[in-house]
């Protein structure tokens, strides 16, 4: 664990000099920088970043810290500083949104609609239909496209799957085409904006300046997410059985739910799909033994899931090595059989969900459709790549998604 405490004592114009300086020690980020955070913060923790303004940063980087400090000491850190970049979207998103809200009684609240009323166990084993449903019709779009003989945009076609779901159980209607774009780009649009660096949060005197217009781009976005919502009619409903019955939907959960629970579930898809067309060895061993247990060209049903240890074990490894931040390929996903290491935040070496009482409150769900997505696409197609060459850049954002899509072209078995 690296911890960097540092204020910089030359005023103002210094500061501006450094802010814009490109260096080795990773300051660059703050101006601009294109990286992904995770490297710059890796980085960073191997140079000891001598420099890194008025703030303190805390960088974990084991097992045994991580447990420390999420589950030994939980109730001290599980508080967050809200960074201008949220600050500034509308709706006073930070004062409703259970990502940002601190621990309090409203905080628990909301937490506990979420997993009594959304996320427990009983409540998705009810709704196993639902989730049949989107995979049908995902395999569906897939079928088509196959006939055609045209490439499909893999993490597009995950992400429309995703967002049906989510927004089926919360409005208990589809959001989106199968060949829609503009709703993903418009979730991923906020997602950015949110994870920029901000100059605000590091020279407060330029909050009121609005430089980089972080405000205005998320109102932008914030309220394209909504007119996308009043366009398919979404309201309260009296008789549906969604989650709007419970008092819990407003903008900002609405906002919450769509994208932390769909845009990170979609680029895990698509890089473990990506890694896996890579791996032929790893994808055989995968299609081997779906067609084992699950018959070959049939969907996995959600009983089936305990019964696939390497799908779950390549869904382990490309979590560890991208916990919906950063991801990579998924080398050796057998460490994880016979392991009862799991995503629940018990398991300090894989945590991609977090832990302790901050712990993703959409785990279940997210898992679930992860392993019925990619094993039934698996179990029903053959794969190959529209490119040989496929471009692995990543690409800048609170997560690590593919700078190009990943075109796959699925083939009848």
């Amino acid at each position: 664990m690296a911890c960097i405490h540092i204020v910089l004592r030359d005023g103002f114009k210094f500061q501006f000099r450094w802010m814009t300086q490109t260096s080795s020690t990773g300051t660059k980020a703050l101006s601009g920088d294109r990286k992904p955070a995770s490297q710059v913060t890796g980085k960073g923790c191997q140079d000891s970043w001598p420099y890194n303004e008025s703030k303190t940063w805390v960088v974990v980087s084991s097992p045994s810290t991580s447990k420390a400090i999420l589950k030994e000491h939980d109730s001290l850190f599980c508080d967050r500083k809200v960074p201008e970049s949220i600050l500034s979207q509308p709706y006073q998103h930070h004062e409703f949104s259970l990502v940002w809200l601190p621990v309090s009684t409203l905080w628990r609240s909301y937490r506990k609609i979420c997993n009594m009323h959304i996320f427990n166990r009983q409540k998705l084993d009810a709704s196993q239909d639902l989730r049949r449903k989107k995979i049908k019709d995902l395999l569906s779009y897939v079928e088509e496209n196959c006939r055609a003989g045209k490439a499909i945009d893999f993490g597009q076609a995950a992400f429309n799957t995703s967002i049906n779901l989510l927004s089926n159980t919360i409005f208990s209607i589809d959001l989106v085409h199968p060949n829609e774009r503009k709703f993903k780009d418009t979730v991923w649009g906020m997602m950015e904006e949110a994870g920029k660096p901000n100059l605000s949060d590091h020279f407060p005197l330029l909050k009121k300046l609005h430089l980089q217009g972080t405000s205005h781009h998320n109102t932008l976005y914030a309220g394209e997410m909504f007119e996308k919502r009043q366009e398919h009619g979404c309201s309260i409903s009296t008789e549906s059985k969604d989650i709007t019955n419970y008092k819990l939907i407003n903008r900002v959960h609405i906002q919450d739910l769509l994208i932390a629970g769909n845009d990170t579930a979609s680029i895990t898809m698509e890089w473990a799909m990506a890694e896996l067309l890579h791996n032929p060895e790893a994808l055989s061993k995968v299609k081997l033994e779906l067609e084992q247990i699950v018959s070959k060209g049939n969907p996995i049903e959600e009983s089936d899931i305990t019964r696939l240890p390497y799908l779950q074990a390549v869904i382990k490894e490309t979590f560890r090595l991208y916990p919906t931040v950063p991801l990579l390929v998924p080398r050796k996903a057998k460490r994880f059989l016979g392991s009862d290491v799991d995503f629940k935040g018990q398991n300090f070496e894989l945590i991609p969900f977090g832990a302790g009482r901050r712990i993703c409150p959409g785990l279940s769900l997210a898992i679930r459709m992860l392993y019925l997505m990619l094993g039934s696409l698996i179990n029903s197609f053959d794969w190959m790549l529209e490119d040989e060459n496929m471009d692995m850049e990543e690409k800048f954002g609170p997560t690590i998604k593919k700078a190009k899509p990943l075109r796959t072209i699925p083939i009848a078995i």
